[in-house]
């Protein structure tokens, strides 16, 4: 081989890197600055095109009006005004007001993954149906698609085995062989041309799945996740782009007519597998029944953990934006006066100011 030939060779390798690395137009907000952070690195923008991503949690913890949530960013995102917004409701148990949650913007585009011929939503029921579904929407062009949950999903030969059982049991015998689902096998079969064909769409995939417990072994018991595993096999975790884990912390709550009322779950994510950056980050989030994910609630509460905001008897003093008073009276002043985006860019400069801090000096080995 030549010396030109080698350098265009080259050339064109470094211009593939270049080309395959997400730039800001690419990126969708998860609907939490913090979470954007620990996923990205960036302030207004959590999940790429392109990529398929894992989110892994407890029952109760928001999953779905988390995950959900990007739908609502992405309709009023103008880089993602061409990409169809799909939700694969498996466990048929996202039943709350989708326009009160997510803006009727998304509520208007968010559409199953198919319609029988009275316009009633087909959702997938096994794991190969999943992936058929899939590959019809992707076929239609870009998409944002959310399969809510993976558990719940069966398989083709968990179905033939069933009907074995059931056949044998009625005639007085015993079935032969294990029931295992088999899914893990589909999932290695197929996510690696998915995530090919969602590089190819500049789509969005994002599997949520449920924790289970995992006797006898643990991790990050600090964070709450000791203890915990899920099903479906390796491969959802090997193709992830982000694999994100979320733990209950604890309950948030309001005394209301004199008792203590639960109104939110406060829930730590975790980044464990980051494609991105690289780093593992945990950040706790509040979530409301009410409203969702508190965004403004969770930056505040930040910026005075990292003493960027000082707490004084009087309240928060949040000196750059020359407000001050209780954390509610503080958010409802930030958000009468439209300043929600300066106090994300305030949280993603103490954020940066403290990864800078974290890095090693050392003397550059490459040129």
């Amino acid at each position: 081989m030549d010396t030109k030939h080698i350098e265009k060779t080259l050339r064109r390798g470094r211009q593939t890197v270049a080309h395959s690395r997400p730039q800001g137009d690419d990126f969708v907000s998860t609907g939490s600055t913090l979470l954007n952070l620990a996923c990205s690195g960036r302030a207004f923008g959590g999940f790429a095109k392109g990529h398929y991503y894992l989110f892994i949690g407890d029952s109760g913890g928001g999953k779905t009006l988390g995950v959900l949530t990007c739908f609502a960013e992405a309709a009023n995102n103008p880089n993602f005004d061409g990409h169809q917004l799909v939700y694969d409701n498996v466990e048929n148990g996202a039943l709350f007001d989708f326009e009160k949650f997510f803006g009727a913007k998304a509520s208007a585009r968010i559409q199953p993954p198919k319609v029988d011929k009275d316009g009633e939503p087909i959702y997938s029921d096994t794991v190969e149906s999943f992936y058929y579904n899939l590959d019809d929407v992707l076929n239609a062009g870009p998409c944002i698609y959310v399969l809510d949950s993976e558990n719940g999903l069966s398989s083709e030969s968990e179905g033939d085995k069933f009907k074995e059982q059931k056949q044998a049991y009625e005639k007085g015998k015993d079935a032969a062989g294990s029931y295992g689902d088999g899914k893990a096998k589909i999932h290695s079969q197929n996510l690696r041309r998915i995530c090919a064909r969602l590089r190819d769409t500049g789509s969005i995939l994002i599997i949520v799945s449920q924790t289970r417990d995992n006797i006898g072994f643990g991790f990050e018991k600090r964070f709450g996740f000791e203890k915990k595993t899920r099903a479906g096999g390796r491969a959802l975790k090997f193709y992830a782009t982000l694999e994100m884990w979320a733990a209950v912390e604890g309950k948030v709550k309001k005394t209301v007519a004199g008792k203590p009322r639960t109104i939110g779950v406060n829930t730590l994510v975790q980044v464990k597998k980051n494609r991105f950056t690289g780093k593992d980050r945990t950040v706790s989030i509040d979530i409301y029944y009410s409203v969702g994910i508190d965004d403004i609630g969770a930056n505040v509460d930040y910026l005075v953990s990292e003493g960027v905001w000082s707490k004084t008897k009087a309240g928060i003093a949040a000196s750059e934006l020359g407000l001050s008073g209780s954390k509610e009276d503080l958010i409802s002043q930030i958000e009468a006066a439209g300043l929600e985006k300066k106090v994300s860019r305030l949280v993603a400069q103490r954020w940066k100011e403290i990864e800078d801090q974290c890095v090693v000096q050392r003397k550059k080995r490459y040129e």
